[in-house]
Parts: structure tokens; sequence; C-alpha cells
């Protein structure tokens, strides 16, 4: 297929029976398709669209795309000169990526939310293909170039209702009360889903902005950013079902962090040594509340007035109880709460034993009187720290 002249004589071959005939299909164009091998194309396949598996799917499109590609190689100069000459190789690449074509409109019928990663390849060949033949290939061949431009802005309306599909699906997903609290605040299924959807479309942007530049790269670029607002918007509400609200914040911390992860993973645009030095400010903040709902707390148990001596005696050992009480209560409800990422999890457990070991030792130097409580295991600074540091394994 590769040979020189091979697609010279393919040319030639149609040119010969269209002369010769004037229905049915061109038995060089099927000679053509099946070794391109995607003589599949010249069948109905909206049955195999709808019934196929997402392996079945990817490889074939990988099959279309590379077709697609070698087709719209093949127009150059000496196509056009050899054998029979303008008109007839106009004819025969019309009729190949017309033919081919057909596989878009299928898909357009038979699109699913699952299935975005192949619309995007699909999107970024067309693309490429219309970008090739407008900037390369002699002005014969504008109608097919603008054929493929329509059939990309097909693609591109697809994207757009897949997109809005999964919005409304998390949306109206009624399961996000229930599953907060059981996943432990952990990255929530829809957060991954819509973030895996995000990651697909940041890497045909990039494959785009290299292979073929157009309108619809910055298009795509508009939809990644509304997707992420939109998800960080969603996750803010559906939070708010969280009648726990350490446990509201937590979530909120997991699955900010998470997005904010991804997307400079997937951008390139972070240094791996300083990227987890510093919070993103929107993690910060959702930190702080965190800290404030649920330690801070446990450390306004530690009474900061003063009294007179034998006073103070009494509601320091008082106070102490009740810090005791407040910490062990909160470290057993947030002992199996989840911090999946371990970068995340190190700076949290750190930040906590920091405010609160230190509040807390703070506090037994200003009152060396409660030596001899303090000394019971339950309640001294080590344990403790080791008790923060057992936090959010899940």
């Amino acid at each position: 297929m590769g040979s020189e002249g091979y697609t010279q004589r393919m040319v030639q071959a149609f040119d010969s029976v269209s002369l010769t005939e004037s229905f049915g299909l061109d038995p060089a164009l099927r000679n053509w398709f099946v070794e391109l091998d995607v003589d599949w194309v010249l069948k109905p396949l909206q049955f195999q669209l709808q019934s196929g598996s997402g392996y079945w799917l990817q490889e074939v499109v990988e099959r279309w795309i590379r077709a697609l590609i070698i087709i719209v190689a093949s127009i150059d100069e000496e196509l056009v000169t050899a054998g029979s000459g303008a008109p007839a190789a106009a004819q025969f690449v019309t009729t190949s990526v017309s033919t081919m074509l057909i596989f878009v409109d299928a898909i357009v019928q038979v699109h699913r939310k699952e299935n975005l990663q192949v619309v995007l390849d699909m999107f970024i060949c067309v693309c490429h293909a219309s970008h090739m033949i407008s900037s390369e290939a002699p002005s014969i061949f504008n109608e097919i170039g603008a054929t493929l431009e329509r059939e990309g802005n097909k693609l591109w309306e697809i994207i757009l209702n897949m997109m809005k599909e999964v919005r409304t699906l998390a949306e109206e997903d009624d399961s996000w009360a229930i599953e907060i609290p059981r996943g432990g605040g952990e990255v929530h299924r829809n957060t991954r889903f819509i973030m895996d959807c995000v990651v697909s479309m940041m890497n045909a942007r990039t494959s785009m902005k290299h292979s073929a530049p157009t309108d619809n790269t910055e298009n795509l670029g508009g939809l990644i950013d509304g997707t992420i607002d939109y998800l960080k918007g969603l996750l803010f509400t559906k939070s708010e079902s969280c009648s726990d609200q350490s446990l509201r914040y937590l979530f909120l911390l997991n699955n900010s962090y998470f997005v904010a992860d991804v997307v400079f993973e997937s951008s390139r645009s972070f240094i791996p040594d300083l990227w987890h030095l510093t919070l993103p400010p929107e993690c910060k903040k959702y930190m702080d509340s965190y800290l404030d709902v649920s330690w801070g707390h446990v450390l306004s148990c530690i009474p900061k007035s003063r009294f007179p001596r034998l006073i103070r005696c009494w509601i320091n050992t008082s106070s102490l109880a009740k810090f005791e009480s407040a910490f062990h209560k909160m470290y057993q409800a947030q002992k199996f709460w989840k911090v999946p990422d371990p970068q995340l999890r190190g700076v949290l457990r750190k930040t906590i034993t920091k405010r609160v070991i230190s509040g807390y030792g703070d506090y037994l130097e200003e009152h060396p009187e409660l030596e001899k409580y303090v000394g019971r295991q339950r309640s001294s600074l080590e344990v403790l720290k080791e008790m923060l540091g057992e936090l959010f394994e899940g």
C-alpha cells in the first residue's frame, strides 16, 4: 500500500471502472479500503456501534484514523499530474473521504459519555486532515477540506453534548449525601470521572496545538476551564448535604486537591519538587476551615483566662479532662476518614500535630502543676502525637 505509485494505480483503476460502470460500489475503491483495513465502513454500522465493547470501538477508531490520514497524505501534486490527471484524482479522493466520513455520522447517532476519548481522537484526526488539505494540498481538493471541516464541527458538537450529559448525570446523582460520609470524605467517583474527561480533553488540546491549530483548539480550552469551574461549584453544593462540618471540609479539601493535582500533572506546568510545598489557595482555605471546625474545637477546651491560684488549679484540672475527652472523641470520629493522596495526608497530619500538640504543650508548660495528671499514658504528648499520625488511613 505504501509503495511508490500505488495510489496513482488505484486512481487509474477507479477512473477506468467509472468510465464503464455507473452503478454499484467501485471495485477499485473497495480494494483500496480492504488495503487500508477499513472495508467495514462499507457496511451498516449501527448495530455494532450500539452493542460493541469499548475496546472494540477503540480498535476500529484507531484503524479509521490511520486510514483517513493515509488517504489525505496521498494527496499531492504527483497524484494530480500522474495517470488520469486531476479530475480522476479529485473524484477518487473525494469519494474515498466521503465514504470514510460515513463513520462520523454513525458515531453521531450512538455516542455515549463513556466514549469521549474515541470521539476526541476522531476530532483530532479530522481537524488534522482538514489542516493538511488546506495548507498543503492542491486547490482542486478544497471541497474535501470544506467537507472535513464540517465533519469536524459535527464531532465538536458531539463533544459538547457528551460533556453536558456528564454534568447532568453528576448533578442529578442522588447518592452524594450517602457516599460522602460512607467514603470518609475521600475523592468522589464523579470527581474522578469528570477529571478523566478533562484529562482526555487536555491531551487532545495539546495534540491539536502541535498538529492542527484551529479555533477549535481554543474552544476546547474553554470547555476544559468551564468543566473544571463547574466541578468545583458542584462539589461545594453537594458538600452542603453533609451534616458533619468537619467531614464536609475534608471532602472539599480532598476533592479540590485532586482536581488541582490532576490539572498540574496533565498540563506539565508544575515542578515536582515545589508543587507540594504549598497548597493551592482553594485547598488552603478548605484545610483552614476543616481545622477550625474540628481541632479548633478541641483546643477551645484549654482556657486562656487567669484566675486566683486555687480556682485556677481546679479550672485547669477540669479543662485538661475536657481537652482529653474532646481529643479522643475527635480522634475516634476521624480515625478512619480518608485522605488518599499521601502528600496531602502528610501535610494535614503535620498541620494538625503542630496546631494541637504545640498548643497543648504550651499549655502544660504554663501549668506545671498538671504534670502529675499528664503522666497518665492516655494524655501524654508522645501518645497524642502518635495517635494523630494514624489519622486518615481509611
